[in-house]
């Protein structure tokens, strides 16, 4: 592994309860870039990045991080769909609070220092009006930068998103990956976003990760989503 490389899947195989649904992943992430997860509804995305996480453990193979500065890498997650109880009355800030949690530990606490630097990762996400208010009473745009506030707060070498643009209208969907974008070239942030939307992954990212039929392919999106090369490629399943 080169010092420039921050994740390496050797041979994973991804699953649950023994079934593989991807066999023989090869993949190598580099520091700083904005990687694209595509695929259709069922094709592994949520499986392959939980198991990155550790959420889910691999059937077989290495999943291999490299260092930050001599430590362990921080990754910084955005679930597809987080479902906060309502009858717990979480206001915004709370929520971003529970990113400090892996750093200051569970049940301990939380100093000025980290309660301020979750208010500037509200700033940075442009949801500092929000921080008084309950998080399950916000739209779904207002969320998600809430959500990727809570990752940030975790001072993540590493952001995983999971379809962030789901359920979400166009202008926000634009919003949000507008931000997504200021953060990658700003704080030179890894970015691994999954999605099942082309354009978007065709105008925001640096490398596209496919999932089709538990195969995966990769490339430039100006390559690998070409409209010739994808029916190339369809033709092929087809047949």
């Amino acid at each position: 592994m080169t010092d420039d490389t921050l994740l390496e899947l050797r041979d994973v195989v991804v699953g649950y309860d023994h079934r593989a649904i991807l066999s023989g992943v090869k993949l190598a992430f580099q520091r700083g870039a904005f990687i694209g997860l595509l695929g259709a509804n069922g094709s592994g995305k949520s499986t392959l990045i939980k198991t990155i996480l550790g959420i889910i453990p691999p059937l077989s193979g290495q999943v291999a991080f490299g260092r930050s500065n001599g430590r362990e890498i921080v990754l910084g997650y955005v679930p597809q769909r987080e479902s906060l109880d309502p009858i717990f009355l979480l206001s915004s800030f709370e929520v971003v609070l529970m990113g400090v949690c892996g750093r200051v530990g569970p049940g301990r606490f939380i100093s000025r220092a980290e309660r301020e630097w979750a208010r500037h990762c509200l700033e940075q996400t442009d949801t500092a009006g929000l921080a008084g208010r309950q998080y399950s009473e916000l739209s779904g745009g207002q969320k998600q930068r809430v959500l990727i506030a809570r990752a940030l707060a975790a001072k993540p070498d590493f952001l995983l998103l999971d379809e962030p643009t789901s359920g979400i209208d166009v202008a926000v969907k634009q919003s949000v990956m507008e931000l997504l974008r200021s953060i990658h070239r700003e704080q030179k942030q890894t970015i691994l976003m999954s999605s099942h939307d082309l354009p978007v992954v065709r105008q925001y990212v640096q490398q596209v990760v496919w999932l089709r039929e538990g195969k995966i392919l990769e490339g430039p999106p100006a390559e690998l989503l070409a409209p010739e090369k994808m029916a190339a490629i369809l033709d092929l399943e087809m047949h």
